[in-house]
């Protein structure tokens, strides 16, 4: 069972959603970046993404909360199914979190496959 109190629960649940967010938010970035530079000759902001999602619940949109097995905490999913409000953070984060980010990380690399594969033709064609 989770040993340390609300607080606790609800600083370790902040650093669990916002650091996920960030490393997933980097790899998108990433992503991007590689494509801009080999697609593109032309970057943006985690940290800040991450923040406002990770901030949320603190500001009342969605709660932190314990886990099912009440060892760990994290996003209280089971508000979802009493909380409109839980529910649509849940749906905005779903989205902008994990779909938005894994559509872009596919366009990107799929991009670059692409320009790669052209650039291998027009270098065996000379």
């Amino acid at each position: 069972r989770w040993l340390y109190g609300k607080h606790i629960c609800l600083f370790y649940a902040f650093c669990g959603v916002l650091f996920g967010i960030c490393s997933l938010s980097t790899l998108t970035l990433l992503s991007i970046v590689c494509c801009l530079k080999i697609c593109f000759p032309a970057y943006a902001c985690a940290w800040t993404y991450a923040a406002i999602f990770a901030c949320s619940p603190l500001a009342h949109w969605g709660e932190y909360g314990e886990e099912p097995y009440g060892t760990a905490c994290c996003i209280d999913w089971r508000s979802t199914n009493v909380d409109v409000i839980s529910m649509s953070y849940t749906v905005v984060l779903f989205v902008f979190c994990f779909i938005l980010p894994c559509g872009v990380i596919i366009t990107s690399y799929s991009l670059i496959l692409i320009t790669v594969k052209g650039s291998r033709r027009a270098v065996e064609q000379h």
